[in-house]
């Protein structure tokens, strides 16, 4: 099977030719992994470079006392995994599979004769640890310095950015979301983002229903955070 149109999509891939994509695709192997399963814990050895061709998979950070931080949501084209193969270092993070998920997974050696020979991939592989580090900075920034109630808004704000689809009554976060998972890439215990949620609700900025976040008036969230 040639994955050479999702490859196409993927950020560190998206500037190889056809052909380079097509050997590519043929060194991919999918594994599928059913709703909740764990990819790879925090400390694993890293072997491999994972896409997501369907689902979605958290990546997140636990404590011995059983806290979590969430530090991504991520969906079908967006990649993982590649830090361990980097610096030879175990898995900085857990991933894990938020519903039936199906990956494809490029083995340690195929990944490093990729950076090796196309300097295209390795830039754009900079470009998205950059993005990796703006992101973990901006959670210890929010997380030092701003209130619960900024924090949450400021994380609704984003997951519209990066998924959000315009409906009838706002704008959608495709992913469905429990208060815990919305409370662990906040940083925030359940209880208060119970609060702030209600508390939206009431004032009609948002509405949440089956997990389903709508930001119902996404321009004063803005305003808010600011």
């Amino acid at each position: 099977m040639s994955y050479t149109q999702l490859l196409a999509k993927v950020p560190i891939f998206e500037h190889l030719a056809e052909g380079e994509l097509k050997h590519l695709s043929g060194l991919l192997q999918a594994r599928r992994y059913p709703r909740g399963e764990v990819i790879f814990h925090q400390g694993d050895v890293g072997t491999a470079l994972f896409i997501i061709r369907k689902g979605q998979v958290a990546i997140r950070l636990s404590s011995l006392d059983g806290k979590e931080v969430t530090l991504a949501l991520l969906e079908r084209g967006d990649f993982f995994g590649e830090l361990a193969l980097l610096d030879g270092e175990p898995r900085s993070t857990d991933a894990v599979a938020r519903k039936e998920t199906e990956l494809l997974c490029l083995q340690r050696e195929s990944f490093h004769q990729y950076l090796d020979s196309s300097p295209r991939v390795a830039r754009g592989l900079l470009a998205s640890m950059s993005l990796l580090v703006r992101r973990v900075t901006q959670l210890v920034h929010d997380a030092t310095f701003l209130d619960a109630r900024t924090r949450l808004i400021r994380v609704l704000l984003e997951l519209a950015r990066s998924q959000g689809q315009l409906g009838p009554d706002g704008v959608v976060i495709s992913q469905k979301l429990t208060q815990v998972e919305l409370a662990n890439l906040c940083g925030l215990t359940r209880e208060s983002t119970n609060k702030w949620l209600r508390f939206f609700v009431r004032e009609g900025l948002l509405s949440y229903e089956g997990g389903q976040i709508t930001l119902v008036h996404p321009d004063q969230l803005q305003k808010q955070a600011q």
